[in-house]
């Protein structure tokens, strides 16, 4: 059966399609297979303002269970697709997965806005948010930041801009499968781009293609805002959780982040999941990882010990804790 299934992801993985020409058809076509479901929950459309423009976001509340706490979310996409649309129903299992209301940013996508504009809104909204908690009603310890590969990123760079101006400070983060370094090419240092890179839906190609697309001049990559593992001080992050998937280019990377933030004495917990694919938070088919993803999340915003348990035995399912 295994072997099946790995033929399978080969034969889905194989078509090319080139990103840079496409993006906007893939937009179009994320939207298409992401309908919101039915019954609907609650949500509230609202745009923060700024000096010169507006940055709408999405507020999900619990339809019930509703705690005191809040998730502020940056969706995945590669910088390029993905909005607040096609992340609605993730956001919306969210909230009422967590019991936290869930903000969702939809900040601006490369390349029409390439880096920094989509880091700076998901900065400028969070710093709202922080200054103005009456408006929202919610305590600043009681804010997490969190985001899905892209959005993982920008979570990172958003803690790391907030230390470096000096604004706020998150208390916690939660980066799944996220991206931290800017080389997605043959030449990464890290081993799962090149071992996943190729026959598990998302290449380490269409990654490298995305981020040529989100920050176009090279100089730029170097940047600890682009890539945060490149960042020579990590002192003074949030409490961190990153969750990776096995069979992700981005693994390596995303798991060598949460060492580095450790190294600089930062609280980081970091679980693999077994067989998962990048972007199992996006697919309706991916239930037991989605599933395992929110049991360490729960634990980790309930300051509990996260101890998994093994969902499905009959495929010998398993989280391997990293740290």
């Amino acid at each position: 059966m295994k072997r099946i299934k790995k033929l399978a992801l080969k034969i889905i993985s194989t078509p090319y399609l080139d990103m840079k020409k496409y993006y906007k058809q893939v937009r179009k076509l994320l939207n298409l297979i992401n309908p919101p479901k039915e019954p609907i929950y609650k949500l509230l459309d609202h745009k923060m303002m700024l000096s010169d423009r507006e940055i709408p976001v999405r507020i999900f509340i619990p339809h019930a269970n509703s705690l005191p706490k809040l998730l502020i979310f940056f969706h995945g996409g590669g910088w390029v697709t993905g909005n607040i649309d096609s992340y609605t129903n993730v956001c919306a299992n969210m909230a009422n997965e967590t019991g936290h209301t869930v903000i969702s940013v939809d900040y601006r996508l490369a390349p029409e806005n390439p880096f920094p504009a989509g880091v700076e809104d998901c900065y400028h909204v969070t710093r709202e948010i922080f200054y103005h908690p009456e408006i929202i009603k919610y305590n600043p310890e009681d804010i997490t930041l969190i985001g899905d590969s892209a959005g993982g990123n920008l979570a990172a760079v958003v803690s790391l801009m907030a230390r470096d101006k000096g604004d706020f400070l998150p208390c916690r983060q939660i980066l799944i499968y996220p991206a931290t370094n800017y080389d997605h090419s043959s030449s990464s240092p890290f081993p799962s781009v090149i071992e996943n890179g190729t026959d598990y839906i998302m290449t380490s190609e269409r990654i490298q293609d995305y981020m040529e697309l989100y920050v176009p001049n090279k100089e730029d990559r170097l940047s600890s805002y682009v890539a945060p593992i490149l960042a020579e001080d990590l002192s003074n992050q949030p409490k961190t959780l990153i969750i990776t998937a096995e069979f992700d280019p981005l693994r390596d990377e995303g798991e060598a982040y949460g060492m580095k933030l450790e190294s600089f004495g930062n609280h980081v917990t970091i679980y693999r999941i077994k067989d998962a694919l990048h972007g199992f938070l996006t697919n309706p088919l991916a239930t037991t990882d989605i599933n395992i993803a929110y049991e360490i999340i729960n634990k980790f915003l309930r300051d509990k010990d996260i101890q998994v348990r093994n969902i499905d035995e009959k495929e010998n399912y398993q989280v391997e804790k990293i740290r």
